[in-house]
């Protein structure tokens, strides 16, 4: 048995609410709860604290399935998410039920709230997030890249296992053995493939040179089985959310054209829109916060509030952007290099201000000009493009839609302090030209409201 990553999500969320009502209904049996109660013709109140449960879990990462699986980032997750949750319930006027005279009644709406989710999410780390419900893979590819092929599939859903293992190249080195995995010849598949209780074939060999007609051939009898074939590039991209960049060089047919989105008349409509709503509420909200982020940068960083710096835009055009400085004056009169973790050219403020995401809400200016977008690839500057083109392949596609002030990228990935870093981001940047989305969008605003409640902003 296994849960596929979207299975599993998708099991949280609704197991959540029935949770949530089934225990919210046994508490107005037992304690004569009346507040809240389950009804026809109160379907209203149900819909709406479903609403606030679904969004608010989702902001404090109740369906991130590696924190999921964590019962002490489970438990601070489930006060938060229950909090907001009664909060904005009660403030919620003509949707939900009258305050009630008896204030022990919202005690029990919270409470009951929250034993519904830790209960129900202990029973899914002991039941659900246990070995017998992994996914079981054998993995068909090269020996030297089986390491970072396992480490892939693996680090993004724990639920993930590969068991075993078919060489497609001549010779297998010592250093590449990882243990707790099988290696298997082709001969003794079948045989294998019952006792380990293998779920899905993952196919990583490149087509010309590693599958064989041999290969080939086992492959097909193993699918006329029933047992589940398919190619590595298609379950990373599944898994990690990115596109891989690293095995798409022979074949980027694959990958284009992108999301239709980018050229649908209507949907760029919409999000020029929303675009200048965000931008005009960013600006507003810019300037209460503009007399405290000025008396601040005088006391601990001093020198002028505002900076502007090259970015490539859209089709490659640069432009200015603007932020809040947060690093020191002259930060680099020696040259553009990458910021770094704890880079000692960032002051204490200014690390708040990075933190927090403050520094960037000057950028809204860029958004209302049309140069950029609330969502899109982060903007790099043309001193790194200029290299980062030469170095990794299709780093130009990311130009194709308009830069943002948040992205799919900057909600996974780190602060690019080195060409990794930008390709991994790449790999997110071009995930989301792929597949854009309204509802894509959502995740990624949604996602931002994580990052700044965590103060993960970089």
């Amino acid at each position: 048995m296994h849960f596929d990553i979207s299975e599993r999500k998708v099991l949280l969320r609704i197991l959540d609410m029935v949770s949530v009502l089934l225990m919210l209904y046994v508490v107005n049996l037992v304690f004569r709860f009346d507040y809240f109660k389950i009804s026809s013709q109160n379907w209203l109140w149900t819909l709406l604290l479903m609403i606030y449960l679904t969004v608010f879990a989702t902001i404090f990462e109740l369906y991130n399935l590696q924190k999921a699986s964590r019962i002490e980032v489970v438990v601070k997750n489930v006060v938060l998410t229950s909090s907001l949750t009664v909060l904005f319930y009660l403030l919620t006027p003509f949707y939900t039920p009258m305050l009630p005279n008896n204030r022990l009644q919202i005690v029990y709406f919270f409470v009951a709230i929250n034993m519904a989710l830790l209960l129900w999410r202990y029973t899914y780390i002991t039941l659900i997030s246990s070995p017998r419900f992994y996914k079981r893979i054998l993995l068909i590819a090269n020996a030297d890249e089986m390491h970072a092929m396992v480490n892939s599939l693996q680090k993004s859903d724990p639920n993930y296992k590969v068991l075993a293992f078919v060489n497609t190249q001549e010779y297998f080195p010592k250093s590449e053995i990882i243990p707790n995995i099988e290696y298997l010849k082709l001969a003794n598949m079948e045989e294998a493939i019952k006792r380990l209780m293998i779920s899905e074939i993952v196919v990583g060999a490149p087509e010309i040179k590693g599958i064989t007609i041999e290969i080939t051939n086992e492959l097909i009898r193993l699918l006329e089985i029933g047992l589940p074939i398919r190619e590595y590039s298609q379950v990373y991209e599944e898994l990690t959310h990115r596109i891989p960049v690293h095995r798409v060089e022979n074949h980027f047919y694959r990958y284009f054209p992108f999301s239709r989105s980018n050229q649908n008349q209507l949907y760029l409509l919409f999000s020029r829109i929303l675009d200048i709503l965000f931008s005009l509420g960013g600006i507003a909200f810019g300037f209460i916060v503009l007399p405290f982020i000025f008396l601040a940068n005088r006391i601990w960083n001093p020198g002028p509030l505002f900076y502007n710096q090259e970015r490539v835009g859209r089709n490659g055009k640069s432009f200015s952007i603007y932020k809040f400085r947060s690093m020191i004056v002259d930060a680099e009169k020696s040259g553009p290099r990458y910021a770094e973790i704890k880079d000692p050219r960032v002051t204490s403020f200014g690390r708040f201000l990075r933190h927090s995401r403050l520094d960037e809400v000057p950028q809204f200016i860029n958004v209302l000009k049309g140069e950029m977008s609330v969502i899109g690839p982060r903007p790099e500057r043309p001193e790194f493009v200029k290299n980062l083109i030469v170095e990794i392949p299709f780093y130009e596609v990311r130009h194709y839609v308009k830069p943002g002030v948040t992205g799919w990228a900057q909600v996974h990935a780190k602060y690019a302090a080195s060409n990794d870093d930008s390709l991994e981001k790449l790999q997110y940047d071009l995930y989301y030209i792929k597949h854009r989305s309204f509802f894509l969008d959502i995740t990624i605003l949604i996602k931002t409201l994580s990052t700044i409640i965590f103060f993960r902003g970089q």
